[in-house]
């Protein structure tokens, strides 16, 4: 079938979701720790840092999903990682949670786990919504269905 087949018969994507998300960090262990504290999140793979790559982890989120996470120097690091517009091209991203109770949890979790500024659940559309900075001060999202939840 060629592609332009696919274009006829296919009423889904063809992608499947998210694969992984890089991000950078100037503390690797505080980083993996914050993970796995908040999300139970495990390192699945490593690569040592070399004159031609730095350090990375790759974080199993669950779902399929992975966080790679790569240590460099602050000065590496361009932007401004509290002001949105000056984050870059990509400006933040969520993670998925099944239901308001789990949310509810996860939101103790990433207080205990370290986060900064843990906001609070509010109602976004059709989704409940939490943000919170990470150990880097990078604005990040967790996020469950309303629907399933009518709070």
């Amino acid at each position: 079938m060629s592609g332009a087949d696919l274009n006829n018969v296919r009423s889904v994507p063809l992608t499947t979701g998210f694969n992984h998300v890089a991000t950078l960090t100037t503390d690797m262990d505080l980083t993996v720790r914050f993970y796995q504290q908040a999300f139970d999140a495990e390192v699945t793979f490593e690569i040592a840092k070399r004159a031609d790559h730095p350090w990375m982890k790759v974080i199993d989120l669950g779902g399929g999903a992975a966080l790679n996470v790569f240590e460099v120097p602050a000065d590496e690091i361009i932007g401004e990682r509290r002001r949105q517009g000056g984050r870059g091209a990509i400006d933040h991203y969520a993670l998925a949670v099944e239901s308001r109770p789990t949310l509810e949890a996860v939101k103790g979790r990433l207080v205990a786990a370290g986060a900064q500024e843990v906001g609070e659940i509010q109602q976004l559309g059709h989704e409940w919504s939490l943000f919170f900075r990470d150990p880097d001060g990078m604005e990040l999202e967790v996020c469950c269905p309303a629907d399933a939840d009518p709070r």
